[in-house]
């Protein structure tokens, strides 16, 4: 039976036909199938967020269920996941058009129940060495790679006007994951669910009862769900195919290097502070309970991703970036006058709503330079296809590929900030007793990162991409 040139062919999850910058097409057909897509994609990264970020929380307890680790070892374990993840994000950001979206969703999707399903067995057995410890922190960083080949997949169905505002809800939505997990396992890890499977708890001395393995196996039901929804609710797109080789050429691109600074001071700064914050607040200010309100900081970060997302779409990703590192650097300025210093204990609250705008603007740039991403690429590529004599089709085709190619590779280098801003805190703080120098960096990074998105792409964005396409 023969279906319409306007319907999109399907076998096994495959369309054949997809055309989002149609607008005809996108109203009866796209729009429905890139939502589906774009729903169960949240689900599954929200999920991955919550395994990547686990040992954040799983760490400051371990101690408490009969391990002996020094206080390096704990800050090595949080920190590993970060590292690993930013590294897999690399290999990550070509596999979609090699293995398709739905196939490599569901894939990485389950392989994450691997580290849950150990670390809840490690965590019950005080003799379980360190190095186990290791290698399930670093299987953690799965869940951190998941978000290249989610943002890059995403990118395939969505029209370019439309991609600011899906790449901001799939990336936001899904960075609540870190703080649903930080906000659900210290209540989940009171309560004897999975008894059947191991009764390891321990009594603390306020009377306590801790099930730490719960922190771990809590999203295995989730996960085995969310598997299942992306193997039959999502689709692989047969146009979007590409190797390895005919997508590394975008490497080479500068502005894929620029924009990957900028992606590390937006999102490297949301990542970063979400690992780094409660443990800083300790040190500032250690009579303040501060572990039952941490979640508020991620949670405010992951809400403002979609809206500077939204936000791009309306006014443009350029102006709305450039707007918010003003705004990053003003905040990370103001910060300095209300931690304690000679003769002055600090104040908290003001410290506490300065840093949830930190947050704030941390995660509305994520969505902002994600927009920015895909404009760029997509107008650069598009110009270059033509210039060579390809036709409209080809230069669409091929500016998908590689602006998820680079979306996935950009978001590595976003990734390493958090390993960078803790680090940057310790140090600070372990050589001056202070996070002021650390808090001098991260200003000068947010002031250079503003120069840069004026002159490169703030003057004229247009004359950028015609003129200078070769030069960059």
């Amino acid at each position: 039976m023969a279906l319409s040139q306007n319907s999109p062919k399907f076998q096994q999850g495959l369309i054949h036909d997809w055309r989002p910058d149609d607008n005809n097409f996108w109203q009866l057909k796209g729009k429905k199938i890139a939502r589906k897509n774009l729903i169960i994609s949240i689900s599954c990264l929200l999920l991955s967020f919550s395994v990547w970020m686990l040992f954040s929380a799983v760490a400051v307890n371990l101690n408490k269920v009969g391990f002996n680790f020094t206080t390096d070892q704990l800050f090595l374990l949080t920190a590993l996941p970060s590292v690993s993840g930013a590294l897999l994000r690399v290999p990550y950001s070509f596999v979609i058009p090699i293995f398709g979206g739905r196939r490599w969703t569901a894939f990485s999707t389950a392989l994450l129940m691997i580290p849950s399903i150990w670390l809840g067995f490690a965590v019950q057995d005080s003799e379980t060495p360190f190095n186990i410890f290791i290698i399930i922190a670093l299987l953690c960083g799965f869940g951190g790679a998941n978000f290249a080949s989610s943002m890059a997949n995403i990118s395939f169905f969505y029209p370019k006007e439309k991609q600011g505002s899906a790449l901001g809800l799939n990336g936001g939505l899904g960075n609540l994951g870190v703080s649903v997990m930080q906000l659900l396992v210290p209540l989940i890890i009171s309560i004897g669910i999975f008894n059947i499977f191991g009764d390891s708890t321990d009594i603390q001395n306020n009377g306590n009862t801790i099930w730490l393995q719960n922190a771990a196996w809590i999203w295995l039901p989730f996960l085995l769900i969310s598997t299942l929804m992306a193997w039959f609710g999502m689709n692989d797109i047969a146009t979007a195919k590409a190797s390895i080789r005919q997508q590394l050429p975008v490497l080479k691109q500068g502005h894929l290097w620029i924009l990957s600074l900028l992606y590390l001071a937006t999102f490297g700064s949301f990542i970063g502070f979400s690992a780094g914050f409660a443990m800083l607040t300790s040190t500032q200010f250690p009579e303040t309970d501060i572990l039952h309100i941490a979640f508020l900081g991620p949670l405010i970060g992951a809400l403002m991703r979609p809206v500077g997302g939204v936000l791009s779409d309306r006014w443009g990703g350029i102006k709305v970036t450039m707007t918010n590192f003003m705004l990053m650097g003003l905040f990370a300025t103001l910060l300095f006058f209300t931690l304690p210093s000679a003769g002055n204990t600090g104040n908290f609250n003001a410290f506490f709503i300065v840093f949830m705008a930190l947050f704030a603007t941390a995660g509305l740039g994520s969505g902002s330079t994600f927009q920015m991403i895909s404009v760029v690429f997509r107008r650069l590529i598009v110009t270059r296809v033509k210039a060579k004599g390809g036709s409209d089709t080809q230069a669409q085709v091929k500016a998908a590929t590689d602006t998820a190619a680079a979306l996935g590779f950009i978001s590595a280098i976003g990734a390493i900030g958090g390993f960078f801003i803790p680090k940057a805190f310790g140090t600070s703080l372990a050589l001056t007793g202070s996070p002021v120098n650390a808090m001098k960096v991260f200003i000068f990074c947010y002031i250079a990162c503003l120069l840069t998105t004026w002159l490169i792409y703030g003057r004229n964005i247009q004359t950028m991409a015609t003129k200078k396409t070769s030069a960059v």
